[in-house]
C-alpha cells in the first residue's frame, strides 16, 4: 500500500516510520527543505525513544522516503494523511491554514480516487472544510475525481509514541463511505492482528473524540492538583487520598498524580480549542475553563513554596537549581512547560538559575539563550544552590546521592514538584523538604 504523510513533525514522523515498519510504502512530505535533507541522512529533528532506529531501518529498506513536493508524489498514493501543525490563534482557536493549504494542493493535482485523512488535531467540522477546499480546486480545473475525507486522530504519548502506535489501545476512524472504511481497515490490520480495535464512527464524532479525550485527562490532572492544594491546608496527605479514590474501579488510578502543572503540545492547546469551539457555538465549557485556571496557577505553585521557605528574605541574589526542563520525561519538548514559567518568575525575582535536563538542554538554549546557567549533570547543577526544585520526573533524578547533593548546596532545601522523593529519607539527611499536597 502506498501512503503519503504531509508534515514531518512529531505525529507525522512517528506515523510514517511505524506504517513503513509494517510494510507500507510511505512518503513523508514537508515544505522545510533543510529538515527533509536531515531526515534523508537519518538525522532526526526531535527526541523520541526508538524513533531514530526505526527511521534509519525503513529508509534503508526503501519503504520510507522524504520529499518537499506533495504534487510530484500525490497520484502514486492510495491514502494521504495530513499531519501538519494546527497552532493556536490568539483567541485559542486552532489555526487551520496549513491544513487547508494541504487540501488545496491535493485539489490542484488529484487525478484519481484516494482517501484524504486528517491526522492533525482539528476542531469539529474541519474535515468538511478540507472536503470543500479540495472540491473547489477540482471545480476550477473542471475535472470530476472521486475522493473521501476521513478523520483519524492520534493518541500518542510523547516518550512512548512507538509503542502506542504499534500496540494502540484503540484506533479511532471517522469515515462517510464504505470504500474509505475498507481502505483504512486494510492499512490498520497489521496493528490489530490479535484484536481489531479500530472504532469506526462518523467524521464529526472522530474529531470530537480527540479533544474530549485530552480534555478529560487534563481535567483529572487539574482536579488532583486542586485536591492536593486543599490537602496542604487541612493537613491531609494527597498520596493517601489518591490511593483511596484510585482503588474505586469507576475512577481508576491513572492521571491522579498531583504535580506542578501539565504542559506539552496537546493538553493546553486542545483544552483551549475545545473551549473556543463551544464559545463559537453559544455554549460555555465551565469545567474546562476551571481546568485551565487551576493549571495556570499550579505552574507557579513551586515559586510560592520557595517564597514561603525564604519568608522574610528577598530571593534576589539566591541561586536556585532546576532539575528537569521538558514538560515530561522522555522528551525534549518544552512547549507550555512549567520550567518556562518558573524560570521567568525566578529571573524576575533576581535569582541565578542553574538548570539540568537529560535531553532538553539544547531546546532550552534555543528558547532562552544565556538567561540561565547550563550545567553538565544533576550534581553540578546544585553547586552552591540555595534551593533545589524538581520539575520533571526523569528516572535519573529518583535516587540521587543526598550526601553529595547536601555537600554541594549552600542551603539544604528541596521542593519536589512531582512527589518522587521520600520525605523520611530527606529528613534523615537533614534536608528541608516540601512537596505537593502534603503539609
Amino acid at each position: 500500500m502506498n501512503i503519503a504523510i504531509v508534515g514531518t513533525g512529531y505525529v507525522g514522523l512517528v506515523s510514517g516510520a511505524c506504517f513503513a515498519d509494517t510494510g507500507a510504502n510511505v512518503t513523508c512530505v514537508d515544505v522545510d527543505a533543510a529538515k527533509i535533507e536531515r531526515l534523508k541522512k537519518g538525522d532526526i529533528p526531535i527526541y523520541e525513544p526508538g524513533l531514530e532506529d526505526l527511521v534509519v531501518k525503513n529508509v534503508r529498506a526503501g519503504r520510507l522516503k522524504f520529499t518537499t513536493s506533495l504534487a510530484e508524489v500525490l497520484n502514486e498514493q492510495q491514502i494521504v494523511f495530513s499531519a501538519v501543525g494546527t497552532p493556536p490563534d490568539e483567541d485559542g482557536s486552532a489555526d487551520l491554514k496549513y491544513v487547508l493549504q494541504v487540501a488545496e494542493t491535493i485539489g490542484r493535482h488529484l487525478n484519481k480516487y484516494m482517501v484524504v485523512v486528517t491526522k492533525s488535531t482539528v476542531p469539529v467540522g474541519t474535515a468538511q472544510k478540507v472536503n470543500d477546499a479540495i472540491q473547489r480546486e477540482l471545480d476550477k480545473r473542471g475535472v470530476d475525481v472521486k475522493f473521501d475525507v476521513a478523520s483519524n486522530p492520534e493518541f500518542l504519548k510523547e516518550g512512548n509514541a512507538i509503542k502506542d502506535f504499534m500496540s494502540p489501545d484503540r484506533v479511532v476512524v471517522g469515515v462517510d463511505s464504505e470504500r474509505a472504511r475498507k481502505l483504512l481497515s486494510r492499512l490498520y490490520k497489521p496493528f490489530m492482528m490479535n484484536n481489531f480495535r479500530v472504532i469506526f464512527m462518523d467524521v464529526p464524532s472522530a474529531e470530537m473524540t480527540k479533544y474530549a479525550a485530552n480534555s478529560m485527562l487534563a481535567t483529572r490532572i487539574s482536579f488532583m492538583n486542586d485536591i492536593a492544594n486543599l490537602c496542604e491546608l487541612v493537613g491531609a496527605d494527597v498520596n493517601m487520598v489518591r490511593q483511596g479514590i484510585g482503588s474505586d474501579t469507576r475512577i481508576g488510578r491513572k492521571f491522579l498524580y498531583p504535580g506542578c502543572g501539565y504542559g506539552g503540545s496537546c493538553f493546553p492547546k486542545d483544552v483551549k480549542a475545545l473551549i473556543k469551539t463551544a464559545d463559537q457555538n453559544g455554549y460555555s465549557m465551565e469545567v474546562l475553563k476551571a481546568v485551565e485556571r487551576v493549571n495556570a496557577h499550579q505552574k507557579s505553585i513551586l515559586f510560592e513554596k520557595l517564597q514561603r521557605a525564604f519568608e522574610g528574605e528577598s530571593l534576589k541574589g539566591k541561586t536556585i537549581t532546576l532539575w528537569g526542563l521538558s514538560f515530561k520525561p522522555e522528551t525534549d519538548d518544552m512547549r507550555e512547560a512549567t520550567s518556562l514559567v518558573m524560570i521567568d518568575l525566578l529571573l524576575k525575582a533576581g535569582c541565578t538559575v542553574r538548570v539540568y535536563d537529560p535531553v532538553a538542554m539544547d531546546e532550552c538554549r534555543r528558547r532562552l539563550g544565556d538567561a540561565v546557567v547550563y550545567c553538565r549533570d544533576m550534581y553540578d547543577a546544585v553547586l552552591n544552590a540555595d534551593a533545589l526544585l524538581l520539575l520533571t520526573e526523569w528516572k535519573e533524578f529518583r535516587l540521587p546521592s543526598w550526601e553529595v547533593v547536601g555537600k554541594a548546596m549552600r542551603r539544604r532545601l528541596v521542593i519536589d514538584g512531582r512527589n518522587i522523593f521520600d520525605h523520611a529519607e530527606l529528613e534523615e539527611a537533614e534536608f528541608e523538604y516540601h512537596c505537593i499536597g502534603k503539609r
